[in-house]
């Protein structure tokens, strides 16, 4: 005899009510705090991510700490649910990057791509493994191996951040120059790099060691998403998306982007890649498809800019606490770390441009847009956190350099491209960009 099976019960009033409350505070201040990091000249991201911080334990939890253990408690399922939802909005957000990427650029400048990434992965992550042997103890965590410990370091010190690259050249409006799509393949490229060292470190870090068949499969696992992606998937999201666009479905061609790119990002998370890669790549294809009308995803765009990306940059400062930065000791050393990460990514970077032939402006703006770390360095961290590596303190510090590189990167890109002139193929992808963004062409794009 069949028996059903017992409905799972929906989730709490009490859980409802404190998760509704976090997205409304963390969306509202994100949005006033954002506006007032552009009136600064400086994108939004930095005010996003500083919202989350204001109410984490830097600085809520310790003035109101009743309030701020209400409205975030330290409860992993509470926490899980706000997590989720910001997942949700930089997986979006990733896809909308891939689909700004002009993949005739990239194959024309592929080389020119590479050598850049690849200077700008070996100098900081051979730095980052060198301070990681200098690091005291006190920011490991207790019987953490120190070369793992090293490694994880100089991993953390080489990635960029998609995401908030992405934001940042869009926020300029430099997503369309020639720079700017130099600064997204670099930054993919290193991302795709840096994830499959995260997954070496992690290997070694939970088998105490690292074999020729950990390092095997994770170069396994990139092949075949690549080999899909320029074959099967290809194919399929073109006819997917071209048949969604046909139909005159009102909002059908908006579900079909936002479940292919769902999919892919999980698809890629199953190979314990990272899911925003796979976001990625998914948006490269739908950008690049023959017959595919991109204008009609505007309004998705226009609700992951505004909504749903703030909340993930929100709930990324919230895991924030500088307050474990006080010790005048812990202070030099995050400096130290500070100073490295900077240095190692943007000379990198620099001189992959000049080993490029580009010219100095170029390159400086090459150092400057990849040397943002923002969010997938918080990420990075936290999964320091979870394989037994970092200290709260280290944790942190690694944080600290996510904010601090997203907020030196717009600055230093104004000055280094308002020396850089405008090409009539950028007019052309200007116009191109601005027709997915549904927002009209500025006089002047630098700024």
């Amino acid at each position: 005899m069949m028996f059903a099976a017992a409905a799972v019960p929906p989730i709490a009033h009490h859980e409802l009510l404190v998760l509704l409350t976090q997205v409304g505070v963390l969306l509202l201040l994100a949005m006033l705090l954002g506006r007032v990091a552009e009136r600064l000249g400086m994108p939004a991201i930095v005010g996003e991510l500083s919202a989350g911080v204001l109410l984490g334990p830097s600085l809520m939890s310790n003035i109101f700490p009743d309030l701020g253990g209400w409205l975030f408690p330290q409860d992993p399922a509470q926490m899980h649910l706000l997590d989720a939802l910001g997942q949700l909005g930089v997986i979006l957000l990733v896809g909308f990057t891939g689909m700004h990427l002009d993949l005739k650029l990239v194959r024309r400048q592929g080389s020119r791509a590479a050598t850049v990434s690849a200077a700008g992965l070996i100098l900081p992550l051979g730095l980052g493994v060198w301070l990681g042997f200098l690091l005291p103890g006190s920011l490991r965590e207790d019987g953490a191996d120190q070369a793992v410990f090293a490694c994880f370091v100089g991993v953390a010190m080489c990635v960029s951040a998609i995401p908030v690259i992405a934001r940042t050249l869009m926020d300029l409006k430099l997503i369309h120059r020639n720079i700017g799509q130099m600064i997204l393949v670099a930054g993919t490229i290193d991302d795709a790099v840096g994830w499959v060292l995260v997954s070496l470190v992690a290997a070694m870090a939970t088998a105490s060691g690292l074999s020729g068949g950990d390092v095997a499969t994770a170069l396994g696992h990139l092949a075949i998403v690549l080999l899909v992606m320029v074959t099967v998937g290809r194919v399929v999201v073109r006819m997917v998306m071209q048949a969604a666009i046909r139909s005159g479905v009102r909002g059908l061609p908006i579900v079909t982007a936002v479940v292919l790119t769902i999919l892919s990002a999980a698809g890629t998370h199953a190979l314990e890649l990272e899911a925003v890669f796979g976001a990625f790549l998914c948006g490269i294809l739908i950008g690049s498809a023959k017959d595919v009308d991109v204008r009609p995803l505007e309004p998705l765009n226009t609700t992951v800019v505004t909504v749903l990306a703030p909340i993930f940059f929100a709930t990324a400062g919230l895991r924030m606490d500088l307050t474990a930065l006080g010790d005048p000791e812990i202070a030099l050393w995050a400096l130290a770390v500070v100073t490295v990460a900077v240095v190692g990514k943007f000379l990198g970077a620099f001189v992959g441009g000049m080993f490029s032939k580009m010219t100095k402006w170029e390159s400086l703006a090459l150092g400057a847009g990849m040397n943002a770390r923002g969010v997938i360095e918080v990420i990075i961290a936290m999964i320091g956190v979870r394989l037994g590596l970092l200290s709260v303190e280290m944790y942190s510090i690694i944080v600290l350099v996510a904010v601090l590189t997203s907020v030196m990167a717009p600055p230093l890109l104004r000055l280094a491209m308002s020396r850089v002139e405008h090409t009539a193929e950028e007019d052309l992808r200007e116009r191109r960009v601005l027709d997915l963004m549904g927002a009209p062409a500025d006089k002047d794009t630098t700024t």
